[in-house]
């Protein structure tokens, strides 16, 4: 009898060993993973829609599905911190409406697996966004509240100091803690520091950031006295190359007050839209080295179809500037991540959530424009050709994980079956005798 049941017990262990280990091996790409400090040709395995493994090299037959990536870089899935996504309610002229888009549509195509909407609900109507859309949507949807009890839907309630409540923002925000990752303020043309003090304010209760767009220049509040003294360590500044307030001073250089900024710990991030992204400020400021601390592309039904495009755009135009690829990457990956405390996101460390983008690199004579529709040439585009949310294959552009049609059964048809669609594998347990 001891034999018999040892005899089963090694049965067992063997068709269990007999299958594969991983549910997806990407093989041969470049891996870039700014956190790890990883940038070279390396295998990735996935498990369960984690990140199992990043190596030199896995062996294809631990794997239930293999993806060659070979001249690929492969990466973290992008993390756009500044879109609008308040789509469906039917306002006119809102972002909290109309001039928002549902964000499926446009994250996988070009690599983003994260975003943050940009202060388009305000804590009257989070929940109706949430609803609408942070729950439906396959992208990870993560929010800025605004400050604006009533969103960001025109100027008549964006003008409001009256709806500008702290206590009430901030108890929406820890009510949703880690879905709201910050508080917003923008567009306000007045003189008064009320939408900043209060969103700071509310940002300190919940102990998350502030991103700021600093509305109107006006000179009773200096954006030097913003990153100054006003922000906090931590808290954003965006549309930083936009050179609507002040960030370019007179003489055409640097605003000294942003190294300032930069020194107290404010962030600064790009927040391109369709109007916050100009080359002749850009340009200089790059040169003079005042790099932005993240990408973002303030993303909405304007700024997509005008100079900023989408999130692979704007990073290519930070290559024409002179950036390194690597660089670039840290800058829509990592750096995003713990700009709105989620460290958990923007990497390929064995246990991470398996969201990667595969990007092709391709060279020729490109145009990129500021919101201004002028031209800078660039020699270099970054294309995806392939997203993974969770270990699923999202997008897939000329389907680099799909078998040849002929391959496949004459009768062949969308089953789920994984090893020609993106799925993770379906894992048959071994049965006992």
């Amino acid at each position: 009898m001891k034999l018999a049941a040892a005899t089963v017990a090694l049965a067992f262990t063997a068709a269990a060993q007999a299958q594969p280990q991983y549910d997806l091996l990407l093989q041969g790409g470049h891996v870039i993973d700014p956190k790890n400090k990883v940038s070279a040709v390396r295998d990735v395995a996935i498990l369960n829609g984690r990140i199992a493994e990043v190596a030199a090299r896995i062996d294809p037959a631990q794997a239930f599905k293999v993806v060659d990536v070979t001249g690929l870089y492969v990466t973290p899935g992008l993390i756009d911190i500044h879109v609008h996504v308040f789509a469906g309610s039917g306002e006119r002229g809102s972002y909290a409406g109309d001039n928002s888009v549902y964000p499926d549509g446009f994250t996988f195509r070009a690599g983003v697996t994260t975003v943050a909407d940009a202060g388009c609900a305000g804590w009257r109507n989070f929940e109706e966004f949430k609803d609408r859309v942070i729950d439906r949507a396959r992208t990870r949807v993560l929010a800025f509240l605004n400050i604006v009890g009533h969103g960001m839907r025109g100027g008549k309630y964006e003008q409001d100091l009256s709806d500008m409540e702290a206590k009430p923002a901030a108890e929406m925000a820890l009510r949703h803690k880690g879905l709201i990752v910050g508080i917003k303020t923008a567009h306000y043309g007045g003189p008064e520091w009320t939408p900043v003090e209060h969103a700071v304010e509310a940002g300190t209760i919940a102990g998350i950031p502030v991103m700021v767009d600093f509305g109107s220049n006006r000179q009773q509040r200096p954006v030097s006295e913003l990153v100054g003294n006003k922000l906090r360590p931590g808290d954003i500044y965006t549309h930083v190359y936009s050179g609507l307030r002040g960030e370019q001073g007179e003489s055409g250089f640097l605003n000294p007050a942003l190294l300032e900024g930069r020194k107290r710990g404010v962030i600064f991030d790009v927040g391109h839209g369709g109007g916050s992204f100009v080359w002749r400020v850009a340009v200089p400021l790059v040169k003079e080295g005042f790099l932005p601390d993240s990408i973002s592309t303030d993303l909405h039904t304007g700024s997509m179809n005008a100079g900023m495009k989408d999130m692979l755009n704007v990073m290519d135009k930070f290559l024409a500037l002179g950036l390194s690829l690597d660089d670039v990457i840290l800058r829509s990956t990592w750096n995003p991540a713990r700009e709105i405390h989620h460290e958990e996101l923007g990497h390929l460390s064995a246990g991470a959530a398996a969201d990667l983008a595969v990007l092709r690199m391709e060279n020729g004579n490109f145009g990129f424009l500021d919101m201004h529709g002028a031209r800078l040439r660039g020699s270099r585009k970054l294309v995806c050709e392939m997203t993974l949310r969770d270990g699923k294959v999202v997008y897939d552009l000329n389907g680099l994980a799909r078998l040849d049609w002929d391959k496949l059964p004459p009768n062949y048809r969308a089953t789920g079956d994984p090893r020609w669609e993106g799925g993770p594998a379906r894992r048959p347990t071994p049965k006992r005798p």
